[in-house]
This record gives structure tokens, sequence and C-alpha cells, in this order.
């Protein structure tokens, strides 16, 4: 077999045959292979016009067919399968080549891949790839950690089949070292469910309180979508809503179970939070609303609890109550994004991989999941403060929450008097206010803390530790 392949492939499932197509669309020679050569010879009979592809039915003949330095994308499910694929290819390549995991595996082992490999003289690339399976072939967000030399020589590969903004730029940027591609694309993932948690929420409001039919609030968010809730997940849900079910001739969306799944990310967006000590309320929030809803026998045991029925508004009512949704969607979508990118500047610090904030919004803004018009606004904001603390920091953004505020309270008012949950809304402005609060109740729990483990605590009016001795004269020692 003759080295004439510029890249190949390896998993040859939805995601990974896209992404071979790809490359082929654009031009590469690109060596295909899966475990059941059957599904590599049928990559190539039904594709084999959009390009040049070599087909390769053995780890051998794969390797062989990619010119030096080989790059091999790995396009398997996270985890031990990612591990056996390694561990067949590895050995088969020389120092200098590369494995790019396009899989969503967990950073930790993307790291530890990395670190062994990297022993052998090889380059692995831990990289997020968003867009589903249409982004995959038409152009995803892609997030390559690894070596800089490794994407000297995959960078401008990347850059040529990822999705382009609309200035042109590619939504493709080198993340930073090791598990850093794979991190970001795991945060990703977790503002993605906030996102979703968000406008489910939205959704339910308007057809519970302002009484409005799926199709009708279909409408409402089309409208949305020309300003500034401009995204990818706003014009879907328009679709889903306005989609009648054919068999029934009901709303799509009314003959669904309302149990969610999810693979996931967003639990680990959570769990990692959680060890690095970053508040992402809201995005837990998410996670928990999807594991709740798929709880149907404590559910079904809990329906009988008592609470308010919504009571749908008047016409008049209910158009005024959708403005004041879009308000509370709208604050609430930068309280995720901004936890969401306080969680990735945590992490580079915590693992030291300097990766610019300004950057990722920007290689969000076209082809995955969550690209949105205000990701412009939220790259500008970091390009001009690359030290920002916060969106909420942001001038822009801190004026629009500030001229939102008083429309998202009143809704979470609505949603709480009419039994409707709003668990995201209501997380996101709890963090809002807990952000700008003068003083928090954690006084008062560093109080306990000291009183019944002798935890310490720090003063207001002078450096140091200190405990007191409760009981009897509570004197206080410096700790």
């Amino acid at each position: 077999m003759s080295t004439s392949a510029q890249i190949g492939v390896t998993g040859l499932a939805v995601m990974g045959r896209n992404l071979a197509r790809n490359f082929a669309r654009n031009g590469y020679t690109v060596a295909v292979h899966n475990r059941t050569a059957a599904r590599t010879r049928a990559l190539v009979e039904e594709f084999g016009g959009e390009g040049e592809f070599v087909a390769a039915e053995t780890a051998e003949e794969f390797v062989a067919a990619l010119e030096r330095p080989r790059r091999l994308v790995v396009m398997v499910k996270a985890g031990e399968p990612t591990d056996a694929v390694i561990g067949e290819f590895a050995p088969l390549l020389e120092p200098g080549d590369m494995i790019i995991d396009g899989g969503n595996a967990h950073f930790a082992d993307t790291r530890r891949r990395e670190a062994e490999l990297r022993e052998r003289g090889i380059h692995f690339v831990g990289t997020g790839i968003s867009g589903g399976e249409e982004g995959a072939l038409n152009g995803p967000s892609i997030m390559p950690g690894g070596s800089k030399e490794s994407y000297a020589a995959l960078g401008p590969m990347l850059e040529k089949i990822s999705a382009k903004a609309a200035d042109g730029a590619p939504c493709v940027t080198h993340v930073g070292p090791d598990g850093a591609g794979h991190f970001v694309k795991m945060v990703h993932n977790g503002i993605e469910y906030a996102d979703m948690q968000l406008i489910g929420e939205a959704y339910q409001l308007l057809r519970d309180v302002a009484g409005y039919e799926p199709a009708r609030i279909a409408e409402i968010f089309r409208t949305w979508n020309t300003g500034r809730l401009d995204s990818y997940l706003i014009e879907i849900t328009a679709e889903v809503l306005s989609h009648v079910d054919a068999a029934t001739g009901r709303p799509f969306v009314d003959v669904v179970q309302d149990r969610a799944e999810q693979k996931g990310t967003g639990r680990w967006t959570v769990q990692i939070a959680l060890d690095l000590g970053v508040p992402v309320s809201g995005i837990a929030e998410a996670v928990f609303a999807r594991s709740l809803s798929g709880h149907a026998a404590l559910r079904e045991a809990s329906r009988g609890l008592a609470g308010p029925a919504p009571s749908p508004l008047d016409e008049t009512e209910a158009a005024a109550f959708a403005d004041r949704v879009e308000q509370a969607l709208y604050a609430s979508k930068i309280v995720s994004y901004t936890q969401g990118f306080h969680e990735i500047a945590a992490g580079s610090e915590e693992y030291g991989w300097s990766i610019d904030l300004g950057q990722v919004a920007a290689i969000w803004r076209g082809g995955c999941i969550i690209r949105a018009a205000f990701l412009d606004r939220i790259r500008a904001a970091y390009d001009a403060r690359p030290d920002l603390p916060s969106l909420l920091s942001d001038e822009t953004f801190a004026r629009e929450i500030a001229a939102a505020q008083d429309d998202w309270r009143d809704v979470l008012v609505a949603a709480t008097r009419q039994g409707v949950p709003t668990p995201g809304f209501a997380a996101a402005l709890a963090y809002y206010d807990a952000l700008r609060a003068e003083r928090l109740p954690a006084a008062l729990t560093q109080g306990q803390r000291d009183f019944f483990g002798a935890h310490t605590y720090r003063r207001t009016d002078r450096e140091g530790s200190f405990h007191t001795l409760w009981g009897g004269d509570r004197s206080e020692v410096t700790a």
C-alpha cells in the first residue's frame, strides 16, 4: 500500500465517517479504518466520489498508508475502547507521529495518555469536537489540546475543515497543553446543559403561565432568534415546537416522554467544578433537573403533593409576560456562560494551560451546539480585558443584567406562585445576588464551624486566624 494519505480516521460510526468525509471534501487523501472492515468498504463505496480515500482493513495497512508525520484520528467511545485503540496503534508509530482523540474523553484520561505517549515520542492530541454529525461533516467547532509542535502539523488541516464564523475565521484554536482541549469541550457541554434547561423553563412558563400552545411558542422563539438570543439552540427549539406528530396529529413535544437523558459530560463539568471550588450552580441545576426527570417512580409518588395549579393569563397579560420571560432567559444565559468561563479560567490556572478565554469564545461562534450571536461580545470582552474576573464585570453585560433584573425577578415570583419549577432561572438569579451582596451568611457558617469543630475564622478588623473558646467566658484566642 502506498504512503499517500495526509490523515487517517479509525472508528467509522456516524461521527468518524462524517469527519473522514469532511477531510476528503476539503482535498485531503484520507485513510479510513474500522474494526469491522465491512463498514470501511461501505464508506468508500457510498462516498468515494466525494474525495480520495484509502481503505485499510488492518492496523498495519492503515499506518502504512499515512504520510509522515502520521496523523491518526481516533473516533471511538471514550474510556477503555480508546485505550484499546491506542494500545493497538501506538506500537506501529514512530517519534513525531500523532494520535488525535476526537471523542468525548475525560480530560484526566487525556492528560494520562498524553504523558505516556510523550515518553515514546508520540504526540497525543486530545481534541474536543462539537457540532454533532452535521458539524462533523460540514464544519464543527474544534478544540485541540496537545503540544505546540503537533498543532503546527495538524492545525492547518483542522482550520480547513472547521466551521467558519461570520467574519470568516476558522472555529478552531490550539487550546493548550495535554488535556486542555477536552477540558474546554467538557465545559462547553456543561454550558449546553444549562442553556437547554433555561430554554425548557422558558417554554414551560410560556405554556403554563402565559397559556400558549406549542405552535404559538415556536413563533415566539423564532422572533427571539432574530434578536440578542440568536443562537442554534433557540433556532432548533422553534423547529421542535412547531413539529406535529404524524401518527397522532398532536404537537410533537406532547408525545415525547418528559425524561431527559445525558451522556456524562455535564456531570463531569459539575464534579470538576467542585474539585476546583468553582460555583457553577446553574449548570449543576441543569444536570440535576435531567436526573430528576428520569426518576419516574419518585415523580409518580409525589404528584399528589399540595401546591398551586397554573392559571393561564389573559391575552394582554400573556404578551407582557412573554417579554419578561425573554429578559429572564437572556439574563440567566449570561450567568451560565459566566460560570462556564470561570471554570475554564480556574482549570487553566490549576493545570498551567494558559487558555485564552477570548479565543475560546471565538471558536464557539460557529459549528458547535452553543453557538450564539453574543459570543462575539464575549470574545470582545476578554480580548479587551484578558484578566476580566467575570463576564458580569464587563460594563455591557452588567448594564444588560441591570435592565433585565426586575423582569427576571417578576418571572420567578410568577413561577413560584403558580407552582412552575424553574431551578435554572432561580439558580442564576441567586448566583447574581450572591455576587453583588455586601455580606453573605458565610460569616454565620464560619461561626458555627468554629463552635462545633474549632475550625477558626478570620475577622473583618484585623489580620490572622482566630478561635473562640465557646462556653464559659467565650474568650478569643489567636489560632
